[in-house]
């Protein structure tokens, strides 16, 4: 951790729907400052920022809405369906995520902030951003569970097992994990997990300062 800031940087990720958003939201609730990637990636391909322009550009206004936004089901479509598409499209929207990223870090630091940030991003591993946390969370359930609920949420089997097949294996994120939480059982099961969790951040925290428990 850095000497100019005062909390812990944690990485949290899975795979497509083991349940990574409700674990962010228990460690909301616990009191962690929550990084979205996924609202910064909104925010850095809404109209009149230059990753909009890049990627209608370089995939057609096909992949635009009624309302002229980008249809973001309709651009998964095409970028899941060809890995050398997700790449490129990658290339133009990960570079501005990283800056805002990288402000709302500075933004937490100004305001001197401790305790525990968690940064939720679905590809942290596969872009590398595992390697700028301090501690990575990966959040796993069993494959049954996973297509069952991706296919009730989206409703397109073979989308759902397109999005699968784009990511890393579950097994190899949780072999990377200084934390794995199982959200395969109840609710309150993961809620536990989380906290359990959130405790040895804490208790990380302290000791990366130096100070008694």
């Amino acid at each position: 951790m850095t000497t100019d800031r005062r909390f812990v940087l944690v990485g949290l990720t899975g795979g497509i729907a083991t349940g990574k958003s409700t674990v962010s939201e228990i460690f909301r609730r616990l009191g962690c400052e929550i990084i979205d990637a996924d609202l910064l990636a909104r925010e850095v391909v809404e109209p009149g920022e230059p990753a909009f322009a890049e990627i209608v550009a370089e995939f057609g206004r096909e992949i635009l809405g009624p309302d002229g936004r980008l249809d973001r089901k309709r651009l998964g479509a095409v970028v899941f369906a060809d890995p050398d598409k997700r790449r490129r499209l990658e290339a133009l929207t990960h570079p501005r995520i990283r800056v805002r990223f990288a402000e709302r870090l500075q933004t937490l630091i100004a305001r001197g902030f401790e305790g525990v940030v968690i940064f939720d991003a679905p590809v942290m591993i596969e872009s590398g951003g595992d390697t700028h946390v301090d501690r990575l969370v990966v959040v796993v359930t069993d494959p049954a569970t996973q297509r069952a609920r991706a296919v009730g949420r989206d409703g397109d089997r073979e989308d759902v097992e397109r999005r699968i097949a784009s990511q890393m294996p579950l097994a190899e994120k949780a072999r990377r994990a200084d934390y794995v939480v199982d959200n395969s059982g109840t609710p309150e099961a993961t809620l536990e997990q989380v906290r359990r969790v959130h405790q040895a951040l804490l208790a990380d925290l302290r000791a990366r300062r130096h100070e008694p428990a």
